[in-house]
């Protein structure tokens, strides 16, 4: 039988620690507990526990420490912070420490914790395995050093294989997201051909388009899924997931600025967008692209907070804002593909389809 995974659990207070130990070990993990982040650290060190749940004020050691450390260590160890501080900048500070998701305490809802802990140890085995690929990947190719062509192909291979698995890790977040990439994915790539981008640009679009959401992994789980529109303080957070996005891959090799395409995939042309207000030449042609499919799709999916809009309403709303908001080449293509059957494209077909299909609202 597999084992259970174990959990690390470091806060100073002992009621909120068994608190988390008792219902953690209840969902069948092997728990431990450690008293403050002198402690916590040790007790990683030694056991090395699948994941951390740790609190941001504790005596000796503070828990934004504890998750540099163990960030600096290298392990992918993922890390929840726990707390109760309820202030924007330190979960903040915590995710750019490497911290992987944060909940806030009091917890009312213990289910958000059980989530949390189980898309984060998935996305954790996920990132092994796909670290573990790469690493055997590259092996074989430094063994093939001569076969020029076999090793540009098994690359692209490579390449394509962790934009497939980092698009996954995001799905994992929320089932949502997921969806919502992949079907502006192919929304964005049939625009770009439309508009007659060169293919290899086209092919940098349908990448960003997978990953243009990533950054929402910094982004937590109880703001995404909040049933109720956000106040202004997690909004505020929220539309930072463009430059997670953007750090998170911008280390990456693209022959093209997917990246910067991530980053601008919410600035407007007349400079209203966000997380910098990008406008006019200095947005990219992909990143408008992305815009106007992704309004296009978020408009008529269901969202926690509401239901989704119908076609019509997403239409008029591209409609008015062409040429101040949105490209108007691309706001024109867009209509265009919306109102249409698109038989010889069956994948921009079927998602349409589902656009159409879904209980959607008018008013």
């Amino acid at each position: 039988m597999p084992t259970a995974p174990t959990i690390l659990v470091i806060d100073d207070d002992p009621q909120v620690r068994g608190s988390l130990a008792d219902f953690l070990s209840d969902s069948g993990y092997e728990v431990m507990q450690a008293e403050d982040g002198r402690a916590g650290l040790d007790a990683w060190q030694k056991h090395q526990p699948d994941l951390v749940l740790v609190d941001l004020r504790m005596p000796v050691l503070d828990g934004l420490s504890v998750i540099r450390a163990i960030t600096a260590s290298g392990t992918g160890t993922p890390v929840i912070v726990v707390s109760g501080t309820g202030v924007l900048r330190d979960a903040v500070a915590a995710l750019r420490e490497g911290a992987w998701d944060y909940l806030t305490k009091p917890l009312e809802d213990m289910g958000a914790l059980e989530h949390t802990v189980e898309r984060c140890l998935e996305r954790a085995r996920l990132l092994a395995e796909n670290e573990a690929y790469r690493a055997g990947l590259e092996v074989r190719i430094a063994e093939r050093t001569l076969e020029l062509r076999t090793a540009c192909d098994q690359l692209s291979g490579m390449m394509e294989a962790t934009v497939d698995s980092l698009s996954r890790v995001t799905n994992l977040k929320d089932a949502y997201t997921g969806t919502h990439q992949a079907r502006v994915t192919v929304l964005a790539t049939a625009m770009a051909r439309k508009l007659g981008m060169p293919n290899d640009e086209v092919e940098a679009v349908r990448v960003a388009g997978m990953l243009h959401d990533i950054g929402k992994l910094c982004i937590p789980a109880q703001y995404l899924l909040k049933p109720t529109v956000l106040d202004s303080h997690e909004m505020a957070f929220l539309r930072q997931h463009p430059q997670f996005g953007h750090d998170i891959l911008e280390s990456i090799p693209f022959p093209h600025p997917v990246a910067r395409m991530v980053l601008q995939h919410h600035e407007r042309l007349d400079g209203s967008g966000y997380p910098h207000g990008v406008a006019g030449d200095a947005l990219l042609q992909g990143a408008r692209i992305l815009g106007v499919a992704d309004v296009a799709e978020a408009m008529c999916s269901h969202r926690p907070y509401r239901p989704a809009h119908c076609l019509e309403k997403a239409m008029d709303e591209l409609s008015t804002g062409r040429g101040t908001l949105y490209a108007a080449d691309v706001v024109d293509v867009c209509l265009g593909m919306l109102r249409g059957n698109h038989a010889d494209m069956p994948d921009v077909a079927e998602v349409l389809r589902q656009l159409r299909n879904g209980d959607a609202v008018c008013s």
